[in-house]
């Protein structure tokens, strides 16, 4: 399921890196939960609807933001909470709230990206390389961080393969840092083929790595 946020307008500039300040709003909604330190079976997406101005963002109208759970009472359990404590960040906060179901999926979709994917490979001498959308690797390891959640979550994968739209025409990356850290994240559609239940979940959790840190969140 997927839980949609409409925010009020903030009262001072958004920073330009201001993803944290989401994960710390989920966190602070979900309290102590197992789900911090297991394996992200939700993805959180990037604040829509901002102008860019000196120095950040600005959302005169309000934002609107998203969060998606493969298990469904994890979402439902959190609804309560927010409008407990509604104050997400720079003076934005949750003024309405909409659930939406998992949509029905055939077995292959071309999905747009609500917020760019991470693609990480652990090298042989133990340091991390981000993959780009041009790496020859990142379609299989984009199937294998999916199926690695489904094998998380139980479920069965038949014939799953997640590659990235190659005639796209103006793909792109760019440099996020959370806390210091700097990831080099990527902007290009994807193509998930498998089965139904496969693809529910996709749009579910994701794809790529730190989904439950704002990256590859799937429209």
């Amino acid at each position: 399921m997927r839980l949609h946020f409409s925010l009020s307008p903030n009262t001072q500039t958004v920073p330009f890196d201001y993803q944290h300040f989401l994960i710390g709003t989920f966190h602070k909604w979900m309290g102590w939960n197992e789900i911090h330190d297991d394996i992200s079976l939700y993805s959180l997406s990037w604040l829509q609807g901002g102008k860019m101005v000196k120095d950040g963002f600005s959302f005169p109208n309000g934002a609107k933001w998203f969060i998606s759970f493969w298990d469904e009472e994890i979402g439902k359990s959190i609804e309560e909470i927010v409008l407990k404590k509604p104050e997400v960040c720079y003076g934005m906060k949750v003024e309405k709230i909409k659930e939406q179901h998992n949509p029905e999926f055939g077995s292959i979709y071309y999905f747009k990206l609500g917020s760019p994917f991470l693609a990480r490979e652990k090298l042989s001498d133990g340091k991390i390389k981000h993959l780009r959308y041009n790496d020859v690797k990142v379609d299989e390891n984009l199937t294998k961080t999916l199926m690695h959640k489904l094998d998380k979550a139980n479920l069965k994968s038949v014939n799953i393969k997640v590659s990235i739209d190659r005639n796209y025409l103006s793909p792109k990356t760019k440099l996020v840092t959370i806390k210091g850290i700097k990831n080099r994240a990527n902007y290009c559609p994807v193509i998930i083929c498998g089965d139904p239940i496969t693809l529910q979940f996709a749009w579910c959790v994701g794809i790529g790595n730190s989904t439950g840190s704002t990256f590859g969140t799937l429209l």
